[in-house]
């Protein structure tokens, strides 16, 4: 396809290449200057739920207090 008709034919030309597959070759004076491909297949999205599971380690009480008791004003 030359350069003037793919410039006035644009979103046509891009929305035919989607919807067929098949790849348009853009000429410059006969000369290639772009191919216009399909976009490859996107691939499925990992689910998101539970992607966490086992990347977290307790290695202390979660439940103790962060200070000593001895420390807090509250409790004199």
């Amino acid at each position: 396809m030359a350069i003037s008709k793919f410039k006035a034919t644009c979103l046509a030309t891009l929305e035919r290449v989607r919807k067929t597959g098949r790849p348009v070759r853009v000429t410059r004076f006969g000369a290639p200057v772009a191919d216009i491909v399909p976009p490859a297949a996107a691939a499925p999205a990992a689910p998101w739920v539970g992607s966490l599971r086992g990347t977290l380690a307790l290695d202390h009480d979660i439940v103790a207090p962060a200070s000593d008791e001895a420390a807090w004003d509250v409790l004199k």
